[in-house]
């Protein structure tokens, strides 16, 4: 895949244009504020006198209940939660969707599964930062920036793809380097990743580790450093250099037992269960399932929410994280 810098991006084109940012969580703050820095039109839209509406005005940025927002706007960049820009789009967007504006988003999540069916005489576009808001806009601030996706879906005006980059280019994302996909392939890589190695792979990974060691009559502080305190100081060298770099740094124990003991782990079978659940992604099984459990007030998530504090793991991290704690 070619990266695409600044020399590919020019932010002319958004002179004269007012982008709508919906929503002001970590993504929405961050991109926010650095499109405001880069001299952008940016207006805020949020529910009128929330909180976030409160931090917007707080943090200088021009604010407006959503439809208002979506009305005067130019470029419509949605990055409120997935489970609810369906519903947010019909009611207070699509209204103001006028022929030859644009819809952006950060994540392809609606529009690959449908629940955001955009009429065809605007642009439909991705920018999506691949970091989270926090870190991003800490880059920003340094005078750098993260690497990030465009994709375009839709381009009825014939600058699409500018208008993305452009986009990129105010956030500082092509300063790192921009790469150019689908929708389709965001989406689904996006959840992968998160499912199978980000988020559910390496949380259970951690927590079978402290559990086993636990088990065994070893202490669950001891455990605790090994299975999770250790794991961010892994990822930083990873993050650094790759895998190879890690094993240069850690011992020669470290390195033999890792690749010698890591297969047996992370096995033929794991990966077979790791391709089911790209199948379920692929086909909307996944999406549907996290759909169907939102509308039904999320029971399931909020079990899972409340068992996982209870976890051991999380009962002595809680204390050990206390002693890091600048007095």
């Amino acid at each position: 895949m070619k990266l695409l810098h600044e020399k590919d991006a020019n932010t002319a084109i958004l002179k004269d244009k007012t982008i709508a940012v919906i929503g002001y969580g970590a993504q929405g703050r961050a991109q926010a504020q650095m499109l405001h820095d880069s001299k952008i039109d940016v207006v805020v839209g949020v529910r009128k006198n929330g909180p976030s509406a409160k931090l917007a005005r707080k943090d200088g940025l021009r604010v407006a209940e959503i439809s208002a927002a979506a009305k005067q706007a130019d470029i419509i960049h949605i990055l409120i939660p997935d489970e609810i820009q369906g519903e947010v789009y019909a009611k207070e967007i699509k209204p103001y969707l006028t022929k030859g504006k644009t819809l952006s988003f950060s994540h392809g999540f609606n529009i690959v599964f449908k629940k955001i069916t955009p009429p065809k005489d605007v642009n439909v576009i991705m920018v999506a930062p691949k970091c989270p808001g926090t870190e991003e806009r800490k880059c920003y601030l340094s005078g750098f920036g993260v690497p990030a996706l465009i994709c375009v879906k839709q381009d009825a005006t014939g600058e699409a793809k500018k208008i993305a980059l452009a986009m990129s280019k105010a956030m500082y994302f092509t300063k790192a380097g921009v790469l150019e996909g689908t929708f389709e392939q965001e989406t689904y890589e996006d959840l992968f990743g998160e499912q199978t190695v980000l988020c559910g792979g390496m949380a259970e990974l951690i927590k079978a580790g402290f559990e086993v060691l636990v088990e065994a009559g070893y202490p669950p502080e001891l455990a605790y450093f090994e299975c999770l305190h250790e794991a961010k100081l892994i990822m930083d060298l990873i993050y650094e250099g790759g895998i190879a770099r890690m094993y240069d740094v850690v011992s020669n124990t470290a390195e033999w037992g890792g690749r010698t003991v890591g297969p047996k782990i992370i096995n033929k079978d794991v990966k077979k269960r790791m391709k089911a659940a790209l199948k379920d992604i692929e086909t909307g099984k996944f999406a549907k399932g996290w759909l169907a459990e939102y509308q039904k007030g999320m029971p399931t998530m909020k079990k899972l929410r409340a068992a996982e504090l209870k976890h051991p793991i999380e009962v002595v991290g809680s204390q050990i994280r206390k002693l890091f704690e600048k007095k």
